[in-house]
């Protein structure tokens, strides 16, 4: 990574700002309107929310799970208004005290209950599922080509479905294109992969897993990969993002389609038996850091595999770091740290952005949008 990066991106930023007074609270009172949680866990949540909107970050207990690990990560915060804190980090502090609140470590009936999960299976049974998965039928007479950048951009714009955008966003507008697309440039790495295993750190549950797992399906079946390791969230997290029972839960969609989403179900099933398709996880994907702090462990995966693909907004600011970049220093640059090749498929919905050409910055500056943030612009780049 260039030697001059610029300043953090901290909590007081407008857009960080709305989503600690905004967004956290509407998330919580979902919540609260989803569960029978009982009026301990209530006081929890409440009390988190108004400490999110004006007070200061207080550590989780000295008896929680991990907390002696959390008090040294936060140390030069607690006690401090949250926007004292990075966004990055201050966001998953933020999920780590949620589901605190609510007992999902702790030993007892709350232990390992996946909070959002009336939100990822309400999506899960909608409309927008429902037609995504009655497209695969066309899509599948479009010639193999035609059909694999059809799927990338599905699996690129399923990240509108981030259900933590829709909370105070809605659905949103329809999309205004690319500001950045080397998907031509992408497509000629996994072809000079052919064969090899490629890693795709995934986003959001629901209608994007699904568009990835047909993804993944098309590049097995085509033969230009081998083996895919699919890389999920080890808990819930942001509230959207997949675990493996979410993969779970989109494979069983799949199968219980007609059609060509039958087969796609099929296929994952049979490739997931025969080891070419992995899904695996690790605890830093739930860490506060960027992808510079990665673990040996996880560096020598990405190394093995001929290349990454990172999805979604959150894993773009892992992977750049969550900063005031100047949009125009070049994505190869801020990411020649990673392990290997590299691809970002993300819409946009947080300020950071790097590898934009200054004439698409100076369009996107004129056009008066809140373009870095609404969800309604999005990128494809690789290394």
């Amino acid at each position: 990574m260039t030697d001059q990066a610029p300043a953090i991106i901290s909590t007081d930023s407008p857009f960080a700002t709305d989503v600690f007074v905004k967004r956290h609270p509407a998330l919580i009172e979902r919540i609260l309107g989803a569960w029978p949680l009982d009026p301990e866990q209530q006081r929890a949540l409440r009390a988190l929310a108004d400490e999110n909107v004006d007070g200061v970050m207080e550590p989780l207990p000295a008896d929680a799970p991990g907390a002696d690990q959390w008090q040294a990560w936060g140390r030069a915060y607690y006690g401090k208004p949250w926007t004292a804190a990075p966004f990055l980090w201050a966001e998953s502090f933020f999920y780590r005290r949620l589901l605190g609140a609510v007992g999902y470590f702790d030993d007892g009936l709350w232990q390992g209950v996946d909070i959002f999960a009336p939100f990822k299976q309400a999506e899960l049974a909608g409309e927008v599922v429902a037609a995504e998965v009655g497209a695969l039928d066309h899509i599948a007479e479009l010639a193999e080509d035609d059909r694999g950048q059809a799927l990338l951009l599905s699996s690129l714009w399923g990240n509108r479905a981030d259900l933590g955008f829709q909370i105070t966003a809605g659905r949103g507008s329809e999309t205004s294109g690319l500001v950045a697309d080397d998907s031509d440039q992408l497509w000629k790495l996994l072809q000079s992969a052919r064969g090899g295993s490629v890693a795709i750190v995934a986003d959001n549950a629901g209608s994007e897993m699904i568009a990835d797992l047909v993804l993944i399906d098309h590049l097995i079946t085509s033969g230009t990969l081998g083996e895919v390791v699919l890389y999920v969230k080890p808990a819930p997290y942001y509230v959207s993002d997949a675990t493996i029972r979410d993969v779970g839960d989109c494979l069983r969609r799949l199968l219980a389609a007609d059609g060509a989403a039958r087969g796609v179900g099929e296929r994952l099933r049979g490739a997931a038996a025969d080891g070419r398709l992995r899904v695996w996880t690790d605890a830093f994907f739930c860490a506060p850091f960027d992808f510079t702090a990665m673990p040996d462990n996880l560096r020598a995966q990405f190394a093995s595999v001929s290349a990454t693909i990172l999805k979604g907004d959150l894993n773009y600011r892992r992977l750049v770091g969550d900063r005031w970049w100047d949009p125009t220093v070049p994505f190869g640059e801020v990411t020649s740290y990673f392990p290997g090749p590299v691809a970002a498929l993300r819409t946009l919905k947080s300020d950071v952005v790097v590898g934009l050409e200054p004439g698409t910055l100076a369009t996107l500056g004129d056009s008066g949008t809140a373009w870095r943030t609404a969800g309604t612009h999005a990128l494809i780049q690789a290394s």
